[in-house]
């Protein structure tokens, strides 16, 4: 039996996230289908998160056991010629046994990209938020500070979460802007249902004066979601980089 590490991208507009659900396309669905039609038997694939419908991603991890012995490039490139257009995967290598996706990650990086324009440009549709007012990223990035460190981000959380322990902790987060584009990135340990949308909403209200300055401290103290702003559309996050220690 061996176990092989699967790296993909995709473009989450066409899919209810990632995880297998009954009449709903998902990209582990897709991936499902590929590997069957290539191996003749379908195989359980563990990833490293559960996207939420509209979601990117520049790179998801996902693990496979199988008795297949594969040729990995060879593997890549036939599951990329039968993949759906939307889906690739970027490289496949082999790993311990014991490796799993979700379980060994160390951190995530989440990027979350925002068109900061007057007008709406069709070649960003369904990847990233228009926002047409200014963002001061200078202001927000002096925001964003906050939020590093260890912290209960229940207030950061949506309703629904079937996770009871909330805490997780910030390495690294920011603003970027390149012309009309702003980039939103953020690194953690770990993320909450919804977390990184509800903190990208919050700071846009911060910025259009919805919210007041300095009360991201305040609202993480508060443990309490109605205090936080409103969760940012999909189509504008990517999970980015997936860490392990391999």
């Amino acid at each position: 039996m061996k176990n092989y590490l699967l790296t993909i991208t995709y473009d989450g507009t066409n899919y209810h996230g990632w995880q297998v659900q009954n009449n709903a396309p998902t990209v582990q669905k897709s991936m499902q289908d590929a590997i069957e039609q290539i191996l003749g038997v379908r195989e359980s694939v563990i990833g490293c998160s559960r996207t939420d419908s509209g979601v990117h991603a520049n790179m998801f991890c996902l693990n496979m056991r199988t008795e297949k012995y594969l040729n990995t490039d060879t593997f890549a490139r036939s599951l990329n010629a039968v993949l759906p257009r939307d889906i690739a995967v970027k490289s496949v290598c082999e790993v311990p046994f014991e490796f799993h996706a979700r379980y060994d990650c160390v951190s995530k990086r989440y990027k979350y990209l925002i068109l900061n324009s007057k007008y709406r440009n069709p070649f960003f549709e369904n990847r990233a938020l228009h926002y047409p007012f200014d963002i001061d990223v200078e202001a927000l990035n002096l925001e964003t500070k906050a939020f590093l460190g260890t912290h209960d981000f229940s207030s950061f959380c949506s309703a629904g979460s079937s996770v009871d322990e909330k805490t997780r902790t910030v390495k690294d987060i920011g603003f970027l802007r390149n012309g009309d584009t702003v980039e939103f990135y953020i690194e953690a340990d770990g993320f909450l249902y919804n977390m990184v949308r509800i903190i990208v909403g919050t700071l846009l209200d911060i910025n259009s004066g919805k919210l007041e300055k300095g009360s991201i401290s305040g609202i993480i103290e508060k443990k309490d979601r109605k205090y936080a702003g409103k969760t940012a559309s999909a189509c504008g996050l990517y999970l980015d980089k997936v860490n392990y220690n391999l």
